[in-house]
């Protein structure tokens, strides 16, 4: 059986370089411009920003579900780093770093912490679509490490 599902978004233009995307029944709606490397404003969101939005997003998410009954954790934080060059005469992303750090309740649960975070990478519906790479640089800080600060 072959299980489909399908979404959608517009973008609408609003002017130069700035538009905005907007999904039915989700508010608010994002605007959006090119990068200010690009020659635009700063402050907007970018299609890049986007892009690793939606693969640290998928990657919380993808992590929450194959945690929630196997792992005690505390708290789950993402860092999404891309790197953007030109490949073949064509600027694209060349890599992406997903850096997830996760705070777990007992020292004993680094090894079953990291394990979950190597499968939610592996089961990122979104990393997993991409073209180019995505490397995963784990970090586990157990309770007693985080309360010491």
């Amino acid at each position: 059986m072959v299980i489909s599902h399908t979404f959608s978004v517009a973008a609408t233009w609003e002017g130069g370089r700035r538009g905005e995307v907007a999904a039915e029944d989700i508010r608010p709606p994002i605007h959006f411009s090119t990068p200010p490397e690009f020659k635009v404003d700063p402050g907007y969101w970018t299609p890049e920003h986007l892009l690793l939005a939606a693969i640290a997003s998928c990657y919380v998410a993808t992590f929450y579900a194959l945690a929630e009954s196997k792992l005690r954790f505390l708290g789950l934080e993402t860092l999404v780093e891309g790197t953007v060059g030109k490949t073949d005469g064509k600027m694209q992303f060349t890599s992406i770093v997903l850096k997830p750090t996760v705070h777990i309740a007992r020292h004993e649960d680094g090894e079953l912490a990291n394990l979950v975070m190597a499968k939610a990478e592996e089961g990122c519906l979104i990393a997993r679509s991409l073209a180019c790479p995505v490397h995963l640089e784990p970090l586990v800080r157990p309770a007693e490490e985080v309360l010491a600060r």
